[in-house]
């Protein structure tokens, strides 16, 4: 176990995790929810992300224009996000403001007065964001290849909601909202850079641990699967497409075989998918692949944008290049390069305050344990040609894809260059 890093956990079940790093001079805090977008119902859409946007719009203490400048007044940052599975409220700043982003932090997270002049004025923010994708194709076809793989279900929604969705909630649904998913046992409190813990529990803990435990119903189950071809038709300049498969979760031990695959396949400027389709032959500026992965289910995707004359060839090119993988046409160079580049990426973050802090509460929210370095180290290490080529064999199956496409083009020209099934 890391000395550097320590736990404490309240009767109520809410958790502090810090790690501190002697080298620096500045602190990283992070208020973490483990509830995102997949645990909204239908009519709930968008409610963790309008949630998120409302938290620094004032509190009996402070008004939004006082929270922005007591942020900037230390020369701090200060941010939220919201993702699939969980929604987060963060900052950095110098350890010697660590008292005042802590008193900042807990204010905005715990007595948000969520005033309804102040949502129906935000609402209108989230519904300009919402419309903004869509004049974004290259984000766009994300949204919509989630919709299609996973159809029906909240992991596949995007986490902005919908217009529809959006302008019906209001003051009560938030309400509700937080007081149903917002409990102790789904918070977890990290803190990485020049700090002790049990100082910092002490200056946060008192605020936190007086919360009452409460017990949650939440059940998630992993989203059903449809393969296959969708075609959005779009007058663009490019064509966009996103294919994909469904691929290990979270939790399969096969998950850095799973990034070893995916950082050869187009993880990168040297890998095949960018040297074959962009260097060799020029016909994308923009191709790569990437894994999303969740507590029960996963994806790998590759995007591209393309011309519409060139899309039926492109596909072609990815779909080979995925066969070349399945029948083992690796290298243990590009095997060996995958490797370092992982490692290496891995290396670089452990240098920012920011990245220790949401790994301690990733690791502990779906792992519920703290992961060191040497053993990321190590498991990328042990990972071998057999295995990668046995997880593009599994998956890499016509059965298991699934390619959406957005921009001037039919079904028919995309079916015609696709593998029977």
């Amino acid at each position: 176990m890391n000395s550097l890093y320590s736990k404490t956990t309240f009767d109520n079940g809410l958790r502090i995790l810090t790690e501190r790093m002697p080298h620096v001079k500045s602190v990283s805090v992070g208020i973490w929810v483990t509830i995102g977008s997949r645990d909204e119902t239908e009519s709930e859409a968008g409610l963790s992300h309008f949630i998120e946007h409302m938290t620094f719009k004032g509190t009996e203490r402070r008004d939004a224009l006082q929270i922005a400048k007591e942020i900037d007044q230390i020369g701090g940052l200060a941010n939220a996000f919201t993702s699939k599975e969980c929604t987060c409220f963060h900052a950095r700043v110098m350890s010697d403001h660590l008292p005042r982003v802590v008193d900042l932090l807990t204010d905005i997270f715990l007595h948000s007065l969520f005033n309804s002049e102040d949502i129906n004025r935000e609402r209108q923010v989230i519904l300009q964001e919402i419309n903004m994708v869509e004049d974004f194709p290259d984000e766009h076809i994300h949204v919509l290849f989630g919709q299609n793989i996973w159809p029906g279900a909240a992991l596949g929604q995007p986490v902005l909601g919908s217009v529809d969705t959006v302008s019906r909630l209001g003051r009560t649904e938030i309400l509700q909202y937080l007081n149903k998913h917002y409990i102790p046992s789904k918070i977890i409190i990290a803190a990485a850079g020049d700090l002790d813990h049990q100082a910092f529990v002490d200056l946060i803990g008192p605020s936190l641990e007086v919360l009452p435990a409460a017990d949650s119903n939440l059940v998630r189950k992993p989203p059903r699967v449809e393969t296959g071809v969708n075609v959005t038709r779009k007058q663009l300049e490019q064509v966009h497409l996103c294919l994909g498969t469904p691929f290990p979760d979270a939790l399969d031990d096969r998950r850095y075989v799973a990034a070893m695959l995916n950082t050869i396949l187009g993880g990168n400027m040297s890998s095949r998918l960018f040297q074959e389709i962009r260097e060799k032959r020029g016909m994308a500026y923009v191709i790569y692949s990437f894994l999303s992965t969740y507590i029960d289910a996963g994806l790998l995707s590759i995007y591209a944008g393309v011309g519409q004359e060139q899309t039926p060839e492109v596909v072609s090119l990815i779909l080979a290049e995925l066969e070349k993988v399945r029948v083992g046409g690796l290298t243990e160079s590009e095997i060996r390069s995958a490797r370092d580049y992982l490692k290496g990426g891995i290396a670089l973050n452990l240098e920012s305050t920011d990245n220790i802090m949401a790994s301690l509460a990733k690791n502990e929210s779906t792992y519920q344990r703290y992961i060191s370095y040497e053993e990321i180290m190590a498991t990328i290490d042990r990972v071998t040609k057999d295995e990668i080529v046995g997880l593009a064999d599994d998956y890499f199956q016509p059965e298991n894809l699934a390619l959406t496409v957005l921009g001037d083009c039919s079904e028919k020209e995309i079916q015609s260059c696709l593998p029977a099934q």
